[in-house]
């Protein structure tokens, strides 16, 4: 197999990775746990003309890979082994397919794509349509940029799009600290909100902390609504629910009337629907207006992107074990190669 560190192509003063007939990919034979994401060598994914070939630096690790690879989630449809987990990730176009316009050799970009057959992001190469991917934003590095697309578009969404949060509201981010949670605070913050977070132990207080919320509280004490009542004496006008279960429902008590709660599908158990304050689910939607808009608001709130732990491509099982363990602060990512310098 070619050594993909080894570089024949030059564009705009860098030089990038040279495409190879094959690749290294984290990938699965069969349905299982962690143990089953082994690595593989495969065909380097073909593009086609509205396509683009990503020579990836970073991959994000989020619990829906956990479900494709023990298959209690089949976005392939039927699946076709080696099957290449991974639904976001960052890196450089080292091709392009004939009708892309909008895109350069040697640009820097991240991308989502939740259901391509070729595979997903845990390999050295993806091809992917040009909809889905976009110039990484300068305040984040490839690390970062890796960890972002989903949760930064799944975050913010909510925030903008369902829950319409707005200056001086009293907004809760329910799971606040893990990697859509984590953005969310920051974008509710960029609103001017007072931002309510969840967080559980010392060092996950002081993450929340940092990233801009106004006040914290451990959901799982025994006095977490007389906390919370105590930190929003006049209700709670939005919710972002990123975990389900009890200690959410005592907290939906305090929802104003008219109030909002959204969550994204896959959250469970679902919020219980009350007839004091709509309730929304949602998936986040991907495509150019959508990455403009991350964009301005990356930028905005001088977005931090909390990188939990870095696994070399090799170690994506390690990865997955760490995930299940859970209490993660942030997002893990897959480090596929070395990172550039920023520009």
């Amino acid at each position: 197999m070619a050594i993909l560190g080894a570089t024949a192509t030059k564009a705009a003063g860098r030089r990038l990775p040279r495409v190879p007939s094959t690749m290294r990919a984290a990938a699965i034979d069969r349905f299982g746990p962690p143990a089953v994401l082994t690595l593989h060598a495969v065909p380097v994914p073909e593009h086609g003309p509205h396509d683009v070939l990503m020579a990836l630096y970073s991959a994000g690790v989020g619990v829906w890979d956990t479900w494709i690879r023990d298959g209690s989630w089949r976005p392939y449809g039927t699946p076709k082994f080696p099957l290449v987990p991974g639904t976001d990730g960052a890196g450089v176009i080292v091709e392009k397919g004939a009708r892309v316009r909008d895109f350069e050799i040697g640009e820097r970009v991240y991308g989502v794509d939740f259901s391509d057959p070729q595979g997903g992001f845990y390999a050295e190469f993806k091809a992917i349509d040009d909809q889905h991917v976009a110039r990484v934003p300068k305040p984040l590095d490839m690390l970062q940029a890796g960890a972002a697309p989903v949760p930064g578009l799944t975050a913010l969404q909510g925030i903008d799009d369902h829950l319409h949060v707005r200056r001086e509201e009293y907004v809760l981010i329910f799971g606040a600290t893990g990697s859509v949670g984590t953005l969310a605070v920051q974008f509710a913050k960029r609103h001017h909100a007072r931002v309510i977070a969840t967080a559980s132990g010392g060092p996950a207080t002081a993450l929340v902390k940092k990233l801009g919320a106004s006040s914290v509280f451990d959901p799982r004490s025994d006095n977490a609504v007389e906390e919370l009542t105590g930190r929003a004496p006049h209700g709670i006008d939005a919710v972002l629910a990123l975990a389900g279960g009890d200690d959410l429902e005592k907290c939906l008590d305090l929802v104003n009337k008219d109030g909002r709660v959204a969550y994204p599908n896959g959250v469970e158990p679902e919020p219980r629907r009350r007839s004091k304050f709509r309730l929304i689910s949602y998936d986040a939607a991907v495509g150019p207006q959508e990455f403009a808009r991350l964009e301005q608001a990356t930028i905005e709130a001088r977005l931090h992107v909390p990188v939990a732990g870095a696994y070399p491509l090799a170690e994506a099982a390690k990865a997955h074990e760490r995930l299940e363990a859970g209490h993660i602060l942030g997002r893990i990512v897959l480090r596929i190669r070395r990172m550039p310098a920023r520009q």
